[in-house]
């Protein structure tokens, strides 16, 4: 397709722009602890100290045993993993709803909807390029949708029990990466096992509650192991925030106030628009390549049933909205009032919601294809009949939906947002590359002066996109400083206002 080179285009160059990432903030601290205690040590602090994540320990020391150069690649490795793990879960879908796509169309849908949930967010740093965000909040849902690929092979009764079983297992890694992350998990399996009655077809409706109650199961399992952990009850002590302080009624409110103010940055970031556009190109040709023009076959055998779009929107749309504020009740006892700036916590839910919008996308496509087959066949049937009330003047107009219009004005939408979102991500870049060549000779220079036996060095700050740095904060704050001395092996550092 014609329109595919520009998201791959624009998810290639925030790729390559990732090998100027230089570590920053909590990566300070990860990178000594992974050289000195390896992975398991890094895994072993998180749970008895820092914060009881293990699954995420585990991920973080993958890319930290490679120091600054893990930094680097994590944001094309990660890109690659999200728009492959979209690609299969579209196909999936497709498969399941028993429609085909022309070729390329499944991609251009990754793509998009890839492009809109990491580069559209207010900070796309810490959405995409800073590791220890996106490993919490941008790659754990992700993950979670990959626990549903296995069902794409799930024919036989052993390949079910496999899918089964992936599903639990993926379930108690997720609940041991993020409390947010399983939080949506949680909401968005128990509203699948919910309406499986009206929407599974009966050969399947026994097997998709199975595996909806592993994941519950695998979840709820591995979020017990994180929230009784050492680490775990050391991070809500730190911040005052132990489980009858979320669940406060001041504290209810306040986050649903917080809430209703994300809803409103997101509802008016008009680049989410992408998603839908998008959605529509895929209905409108998942439409025509089901009676196989153009399609790569015949479909499937369905095992979705048809649904009105009305009941699909709204359950849809509420499982979000639920998703979203458990995340912000569960993150508000945390960052306090800072929870509408923190927008790298938003994305545990931000997934759902431009899946939520692609699907929309989707049911406005097939409707406008529904709409013109009507229309053409109504059309048909008048007959000769037609001609002698026309001369009577008692013909209806009849509306033709336009569908080839409409597929070009989606097609200029996801060409706007992506046109729209390469300014900000050169600009970013650009700031990075600076940050990078500054980094690099203020890391050769503290390397050197450790060398020759000095003890104590200036350390000058070099800030990006809000991250946190050593003499950063206001006072007297000099975290993570500590950690900077301990990566280079000094005593300390001192702060430093230029380069020497």
């Amino acid at each position: 397709m014609v329109l595919l080179p520009l998201p791959l285009a624009l998810l290639g160059t925030a790729s390559w722009l990732g090998g100027y990432v230089r570590p920053s903030a909590d990566e300070w601290c990860f990178l000594p602890t992974v050289r000195d205690n390896g992975i398991s040590g890094l895994v072993e602090k998180f749970y008895t100290v820092d914060n009881g994540r293990v699954g995420n320990g585990l991920l973080v020391g993958l890319y930290t045993k490679s120091g600054a150069t893990g930094h680097q690649w994590f944001a094309p490795v990660s890109a690659v993993v999200v728009l492959g793990v979209l690609w299969t879960v579209t196909g999936l879908l497709l498969r399941a709803a028993g429609r085909t796509a022309p070729r390329g169309v499944p991609l251009l849908v990754a793509s998009m909807v890839t492009v809109v949930f990491l580069l559209a967010t207010p900070n796309t740093y810490k959405t995409f390029y800073w590791p220890a965000s996106s490993v919490s909040h941008t790659a754990a849902p992700v993950l979670a949708c990959a626990a549903a690929i296995p069902l794409r092979w799930a024919r036989s009764r052993t390949a079910r029990a496999a899918a089964v079983a992936t599903a639990f297992l993926a379930g108690c890694f997720i609940g041991t990466l993020s409390e947010e992350a399983s939080a949506v998990a949680l909401v968005v399996l128990t509203a699948v096992l919910l309406l499986s009655g009206g929407v599974f077809t009966a050969r399947v409706r026994r097997y998709a509650r199975a595996w909806c109650l592993a994941g519950l199961t695998g979840t709820g399992a591995g979020a017990l192991v994180l929230l009784t952990s050492p680490g775990s009850r050391n991070r809500r002590e730190r911040f005052g925030a132990g489980t009858a302080s979320a669940v406060a009624p001041d504290s209810l409110l306040e986050s649903l106030r917080a809430f209703l103010e994300i809803l409103g940055t997101v509802l008016t970031t008009w680049q989410y628009l992408g998603a839908v556009a998008v959605g529509v190109l895929l209905g409108l040709c998942a439409s025509a390549g089901a009676g196989g023009g153009g399609g790569r076959g015949a479909g499937s055998a369905p095992v979705l049933l048809p649904r009105r779009p009305l009941f699909l929107v709204s359950a849809g749309t509420l499982t979000f909205l639920v998703a979203g504020y458990l995340c912000t009740v569960i993150t508000y006892p945390l960052f306090g009032s800072r929870v509408t700036g923190a927008s790298r916590t938003w994305n545990d839910y931000l997934l759902l919601y431009v899946l939520l919008l692609t699907g929309i996308g989707v049911l406005l496509g097939r409707a406008c294809v529904r709409g013109q087959a009507r229309a053409r066949e109504r059309t048909r049937g008048e007959g000769r009949d037609r001609v002698r009330r026309r001369a009577r003047g008692q013909v209806r107009r009849r509306r033709v939906w336009p569908t080839a219009l409409m597929a070009a004005a989606c097609a200029a939408a996801c060409g706007a947002v992506c046109f729209q979102l390469a300014s900000p991500l050169a600009q970013l870049g650009h700031d990075m590359r600076v940050r990078a060549e500054r980094w690099d000779r203020q890391d050769l220079r503290l390397r050197t002066e450790a060398a020759r036996g000095a003890r104590i060095v200036p350390y000058t700050r070099l800030p990006i996109s809000g991250m946190g740095e050593p003499f950063g904060g206001p006072g007297p704050r000099t975290w993570p400083a500590g950690c900077v001395a301990d990566y280079y092996h000094l005593e300390r550092i001192t702060d430093a206002r230029r380069l020497p």
